[in-house]
């Protein structure tokens, strides 16, 4: 995979995740800036904060819990030591930080 295509499937996944957030009506907000998603748990402060690594074509996501990379493996984007989806990986944190569950979908 080229950086061009990281990027388009990397945007696709971003606008995936505000769509989820938008539409779970949790009491969190998020801010899409410079190839970085940072996802606010208005309860509490806390963020989640998802980056782009384009040289390395992977995602990075930082929460409370630690920081963990994904690479996209058969369609999903996978940790990069356990193997475990984002999606799943993302829900966890968002439940942990918030309190609230989001049904994320990509």
């Amino acid at each position: 995979m080229n950086e061009a295509q990281f990027n388009q499937l990397a945007d696709e996944l971003m606008f995936s995740i505000e769509e989820s957030i938008d539409d779970s009506g949790a009491d969190i907000d998020y801010e899409n800036s410079a190839g970085m998603l940072t996802i606010t748990c208005e309860t509490n402060g806390t963020q989640i904060i998802l980056s782009r690594q384009a040289a390395a074509g992977e995602i990075w996501l930082a929460a409370k819990s630690g920081g963990f990379h994904f690479k996209l493996e058969e369609g999903i984007w996978r940790n990069t030591v356990s193997g475990e989806p984002l999606i799943d990986m993302l829900s966890q944190a968002c439940l942990a930080q918030s309190g609230e569950a989001v049904g994320f979908d990509f």
